[in-house]
């Protein structure tokens, strides 16, 4: 199925808009005044230019990304954290009020809650109880959802988190590519976790997809959550518009130089990933002696998914105990579920000690 163009599922005011202008996108080449955006002309804390506007188009750290990661660099946006990357493309697409979107739940929360601060409507299409993609489900709602039109409101966007939050299991490229053709808007992968998987990127599917974005972040595996720095890669009309829609300096200077600071350590950042993912093994295998833990899922993720026979207790007596898991009891199919971050191998212990006293 063709679906529609990428411009005739924006909105319109998003087509025509003019963006803010600011001093530094205007300006190009080499100066040494700077009188052209109302900055302080002092540097209060060390004289490292905090008194200076940052790039707005992010241009040494797409640099970065694209030699380190293997990012295309015009195909990149950057924001404050995937969940900027996630609003704009609302804001881009979704008309308040009148269109929706596709969510494979259990999933990423974060999904509902920007549609609903967007007023926009959301349909679901659960995993199978396995957490996988119950592709002749799908195929019938995607006939469904696909009968609207950008006039009279449709579901625009579809969200697919691989791996996915909370549940940690990986989707099968083949199946994300037969979805992104069949739905007729905007296909999300949110790979947040990619790094944690071992499996092929969705950006594979670009090519043959061309309404298909993927998310990034370095908030997890290159350790940079405080910073926030989220990446969306795109085709070059959505590059476009999330450009215009985005905050002329949603990234801070600082966040910029510290995310080309952690590129630099990436063999680190390499050597890091491998050994959570022994630790993720471990603490998996350990989970499942004890008489408590009904079932441990599978993970390409630093987080593991567990049913217990009492999440509330569970969270309670580990809490006492200072120790901070997730309750996911509540969520979508996750019915006595809980949220287990691998940390490093001390923290592990201190959990699996924790969870023997309990049973004792």
């Amino acid at each position: 199925m063709s679906g529609y163009t990428i411009k005739e599922l924006m909105r319109p005011n998003i087509v025509s808009l003019i963006p803010y202008s600011s001093a530094r996108n205007e300006f190009t080449g080499t100066a040494k005044v700077f009188l052209d955006a109302n900055e302080n002309w002092r540097d209060f804390v060390g004289n490292v230019g905090r008194n200076r506007y940052p790039d707005p188009q992010h241009r040494d750290l797409k640099r970065s990304i694209s030699t380190v990661m293997g990012l295309p660099e015009k195909s990149l946006v950057l924001g404050n954290g995937s969940d900027e990357m996630i609003d704009v493309l609302f804001r881009i697409f979704c008309v308040p009020h009148k269109d929706k979107i596709l969510l494979m739940s259990p999933t990423y929360g974060a999904y509902q809650v920007f549609a609903d601060i967007n007023d926009i409507g959301v349909s679901h299409c659960p995993l199978k109880t396995d957490f996988s993609l119950n592709l002749r489900h799908m195929d019938t709602v995607c006939h469904l959802v696909n009968n609207g039109t950008p006039e009279s409101g449709m579901h625009k966007m579809l969200f697919i988190c691989s791996p996915n939050n909370p549940s940690g299991n990986s989707f099968p490229l083949d199946q994300i590519a037969t979805i992104a053709q069949r739905f007729k808007g905007i296909t999300i992968v949110d790979e947040a976790y990619f790094e944690f998987s071992g499996k092929e990127s969705a950006i594979t599917l670009m090519r043959d997809c061309p309404r298909l974005v993927v998310l990034r972040t370095l908030s997890k595996s290159w350790g940079l959550a405080n910073a926030r720095v989220g990446i969306a890669v795109a085709p070059p009309e959505i590059v476009e518009a999330m450009h215009k829609v985005k905050y002329p300096y949603n990234l801070s200077g600082i966040a910029q130089e510290l995310a080309i600071e952690a590129l630099e350590h990436a063999q680190e950042v390499y050597r890091n990933i491998e050994g959570t993912i022994q630790e993720r093994e471990r603490v998996a295998q350990q989970l499942q002696k004890f008489p408590f833990v009904k079932e441990v899922f599978p993970s390409d993720a630093n987080f593991l998914l567990v049913r217990v026979l009492d999440p509330d207790g569970l969270c309670s007596s580990l809490r006492e105990r200072g120790i901070i898991i997730r309750n996911r009891s509540t969520v979508r199919g996750c019915f006595g579920c809980v949220r287990i971050t691998i940390g490093n191998r001390s923290e592990n212990d201190s959990l699996l000690k924790a969870m023997e006293e309990l049973e004792g």
